[in-house]
C-alpha cells in the first residue's frame, strides 16, 4: 500500500536515489547528498516547529509500506526569495504607434523580476517511473494541498509552482540557447547546477536589466515560452485542477511557465471536510457503494503527516476506514481526519 508521509531523517539516502532518476531542469531536487542532507534537515525542522513558517521546507515522500521502497517526493517552500534572489521573466507588451504613419506594433517583452518574492512555492515534486499508474501521481501531488488546507496559517497568501521548461530530445533548452547562452557564456546544465546550489548572484551580475523584446530571440526560443518538458504536462494539469493558473511568469533559464494561486481560493480550501472516524467496524462499515468516488483522507498531525487514497466515502461527518488504512494513517477510531474528493467535481450552471 502507499502513504504520503512527512519525510524523516532515515529517508536520506533513498531520497538521494530518487534524486538521481530525475535528470536536468529541477533545481530543488539534485543528486547532490549534501544538499540534499541541509535540505531533509530543515525538512524536519520545520515539521518539528523550531524554525519560522517563512523558512520551513517541508518535504513529503510516498512511501510503498509492502516493500519500504521511496516511490515519490513533493515538497511546499514556506516562502521564496527571503534569503537568496527569486528571479523570473514576466511577459509584459511594450505598443509602438505613429498616426502619421498610420503604424501600430504591439511587441511582447521580457522583464526581469523579484515579484514572486515571498510567496508559498509548490516544488520537488517526482514521482519514480515505476509507480506512474493509476492514482499514484494524484495521491502524490495534491497532498500537498490537504496539507495547505489542514494548517493554511502556516503559508502565505500567494502560492506559486515552477513548471520545468521544454527541452529537446538531447536535454538541451531551446530557450536557454537562443538567451541565456549569450549573457553566461556556460552550458545549460551548469548553470542549472549553480542555481540549485543556491548560487545566483550571477544572474543579477550578468541578466540585462532592460526589458528583452520577444521578437527578438530565435524562433525555436519564442516557441517554448511558457511551455512545460514534456515529462511535466500530467503535473500542470494536476495543479491547474486544483486551482493554479498561468500569469505571464516564466523561468529565466528554460522559460517554463509559473502557475499561481491564491491560497484561499484553492480547491482544497473550498472543498476539503473534516470527518470523524467511525467506532463502527467490520465488512459493513467498509462496504464501498457503487457510486463510490475516490477520496483524499490525511491525518491533522503536523509532525507526522500521512496522507493515503481510499474508497472509503465520509458520510454525516464521519467515516469508516479499514484497519490497514487506520494503520497507514497512524489513527485510531474517534480520530479526526481531513477528506477531500481526488478528482474536482463538475459544477453545473443552470
Amino acid at each position: 500500500m502507499l502513504v504520503v508521509r512527512a519525510i524523516n531523517a532515515s529517508d536520506l539516502d533513498a531520497l538521494y536515489g530518487l534524486a538521481s532518476q530525475v535528470g536536468t531542469g529541477m533545481t530543488t531536487l539534485k543528486p547532490d547528498m549534501t544538499m540534499l542532507g541541509d535540505r531533509l534537515a530543515i525538512a524536519c525542522a520545520s515539521f518539528a516547529e523550531t524554525i519560522p513558517p517563512e523558512k520551513r521546507d517541508y518535504m513529503f515522500v510516498m512511501e510503498d509500506t509492502d516493500s519500504g521502497r521511496l516511490a515519490g517526493v513533493c515538497a511546499i517552500k514556506g516562502a521564496v526569495g527571503l534569503e537568496e534572489p527569486f528571479y523570473n521573466y514576466r511577459i509584459g507588451t511594450l505598443v509602438h504607434s505613429s498616426r502619421e504613419l498610420d503604424v501600430f506594433t504591439r511587441m511582447e517583452t521580457l522583464y526581469l523580476s523579484n515579484d514572486l518574492t515571498g510567496s508559498t512555492e509548490l516544488c520537488s515534486l517526482f514521482l519514480h517511473p515505476d509507480y506512474r499508474s493509476g492514482n499514484n501521481g494524484k495521491l502524490l501531488s495534491k497532498s500537498r494541498f490537504l496539507f495547505i488546507a489542514q494548517f493554511p496559517h502556516l503559508f502565505t497568501e500567494k502560492l506559486i509552482a515552477e513548471m520545468r521548461g521544454y527541452q529537446a530530445q538531447d536535454g538541451s533548452s531551446p530557450f536557454y540557447e537562443g538567451l541565456g547562452r549569450h549573457f553566461f557564456k556556460m552550458d545549460f546544465h551548469h548553470v542549472d547546477d549553480l542555481t540549485s546550489l543556491g548560487k545566483k548572484s550571477f544572474i543579477a551580475e550578468l541578466m540585462p536589466r532592460q526589458p528583452m523584446y520577444v521578437a527578438y530571440l530565435p524562433d525555436e526560443a519564442q516557441e517554448v515560452i511558457g511551455k512545460v518538458h514534456l515529462s511535466t504536462a500530467p503535473a500542470r494539469r494536476l495543479l491547474e485542477q486544483e486551482g493554479l493558473h498561468f500569469e505571464g511568469y516564466v523561468d529565466i533559464f528554460d522559460a517554463g511557465p509559473v502557475l499561481q494561486a491564491r491560497v484561499s481560493e484553492l480547491r482544497a480550501m473550498r472543498d476539503s471536510l473534516p470527518a470523524v472516524l467511525d467506532t463502527q467496524s467490520g465488512a459493513d462499515a467498509c462496504a464501498v457503494p457503487a457510486d463510490a468516488e475516490p477520496y483524499l483522507v490525511s491525518n491533522t498531525d503536523l509532525k507526522d503527516f500521512r496522507m493515503i487514497v481510499t474508497d472509503a466515502m465520509p458520510q454525516g461527518g464521519k467515516l469508516a476506514l479499514h484497519d490497514d488504512e487506520l494503520h497507514l494513517l497512524r489513527c485510531q477510531h474517534g480520530d479526526t481526519v481531513r477528506t477531500l474528493p481526488l478528482n474536482p467535481r463538475k459544477h453545473t450552471h443552470v
